[in-house]
């Protein structure tokens, strides 16, 4: 209260000296100058800046109103990628799972082949093998008779040359000679 009685007093002095002095003198009382400049600049603002305050915030409320609008069609077109992407992920998906079952039928059926390939394989080796072996025998057996046969003339011969003298042998032509010719 008592700053308010000062305020008062500054005031009414400032106020008489003016009137003496006829003029116009400067107001050195802060509060009092300003709250008068705070109310000036107000009703400056207010006159004067109004149009273009609202210019401004009209404005900066159609970009965000579009830059709103922008957000919801990239929304709209993101959503609509997902939606896209997810279809083309379960395709995705259903052609792996496809394919893994035609690649297990396929190793499936290759396994087969190759068993049965290898079964006919191995047959096919005994049967050359027994053959082979047929014919070996069968090459042994030749040979050996030829051998035997070889070596009985051999020793038939040996011992015919051994046994034969001369006179056993124009014995032996002259039988045969008769056996044929019949003398």
């Amino acid at each position: 209260m008592m700053g308010n009685f000062l305020f008062l007093a500054t005031a009414e002095a400032t106020a008489e000296a003016t009137a003496e002095t006829g003029g116009v003198s400067l107001n050195t009382d802060l509060i009092e100058a300003n709250l008068f400049n705070l109310v000036l600049v107000l009703i400056f603002v207010f006159v004067f800046g109004r149009k273009l305050l609202t210019e401004i915030l009209t404005e900066r409320r159609l970009a965000i109103e579009t830059a709103i609008q922008d957000t919801e069609a990239r929304q709209k077109q993101a959503m609509s990628a997902l939606e896209v992407a997810k279809k083309n992920l379960a395709q995705a998906k259903t052609e792996a799972e496809n394919i893994r079952k035609t690649a297990v039928t396929s190793a499936e059926n290759a396994k087969a082949e190759i068993a049965a390939k290898a079964a006919a394989d191995i047959e096919r080796m005994q049967e050359l093998a027994a053959a082979d072996t047929s014919n070996e025998q069968d090459k042994a057996v030749a040979e050996l008779r030829a051998r035997v046969t070889k070596l009985a003339m051999e020793r038939a011969e040996a011992q015919i040359k051994d046994l034969l003298t001369d006179s056993a042998q124009s014995e032996l032509v002259d039988r045969s000679i008769a056996l044929v010719g019949g003398k």
